[in-house]
């Protein structure tokens, strides 16, 4: 297989979720050239099996670095617990995951109780299971599904009545729990993260694990010479139904 080198740095999520990671990566890289793969014609992946989702991380993956990615950020919890693996093993590049935050939720919880929101996916998954028990030993994990999180964040309904009724069914157990830390365990949920410290109704701290991935692909693209100096464009791909659509935006502020 020939692939373009055209160099950028390719994310991809289910959907528009993995912007969040895309914002706190651009900060630490702003001069880098990117392209975003939107798998809208699929989300979300929470409920889907581990082979389907390993496909449509391979078959995004082939995508991006035929478009000239010579480094992936897999920007999708879900994707990363299925897929990573996976990924690495076939292509000849570097897959940067997203890392489930139990570490430094457990370190800055104060009740001893953190809450996790999170697929079904990403809750089941090994990666998750296994960082769980090396960094929580000490405290309690409550844990809850962001039951149609994903589907508000696509929607653009961050904030509202709507938003609070759906987002609530989910925080409130993790709250009457005790908790006082919440990971958002999928890239979709920073998107409402005012929602969630409303309906808390008490301080919390979230923990979004995306900057931390940031400084991770920084570390990994300095490792390996990937880092350049020549201006900032991206290029965004949703899958519809039937066609790729593609746009460049030059110079974005």
């Amino acid at each position: 297989m020939r692939y373009k080198i055209n160099r950028m740095i390719g994310i991809f999520d289910s959907g528009t979720g993995g912007l969040s990671v895309f914002r706190e990566v651009r900060k630490l890289l702003p001069e880098e050239r990117y392209i975003y793969y939107s798998d809208n014609a699929n989300c979300p992946y929470g409920e889907k099996s581990k082979e389907y989702i390993t496909e449509r991380a391979r078959a995004i993956s082939s995508f991006l670095i035929g478009q000239g990615a010579d480094i992936i950020v897999v920007a999708c919890n879900t994707a990363t617990a299925a897929a990573i693996s996976t990924l690495r093993e076939e292509f000849p590049i570097n897959f940067i995951g997203m890392e489930p935050a139990v570490k430094p939720a457990a370190q800055k919880t104060r009740t001893g109780v953190v809450g996790v929101l999170a697929t079904a996916g990403t809750l089941k998954a090994s990666k998750y299971i296994d960082t769980r028990e090396k960094w929580a030993q000490d405290v309690k994990i409550v844990e809850h599904i962001g039951q149609g999180f994903v589907e508000l964040v696509e929607n653009g309904i961050l904030t509202g009545p709507e938003a609070e009724n759906v987002v609530e069914r989910s925080v409130r157990p993790l709250i009457e729990a005790g908790s006082d830390t919440i990971v958002l365990g999928c890239t979709h949920y920073p998107f409402l993260a005012d929602t969630i410290m409303k309906v808390a109704g008490r301080p919390i701290t979230l923990i979004d694990p995306a900057p931390a991935v940031a400084r991770h692909l920084l570390e990994v693209m300095e490792q390996n010479g990937l880092i350049r100096k020549d201006g900032f464009s991206m290029s965004l791909n949703s899958s519809g139904d039937s066609t790729t659509l593609e746009y460049t935006y030059n110079n974005l502020v």
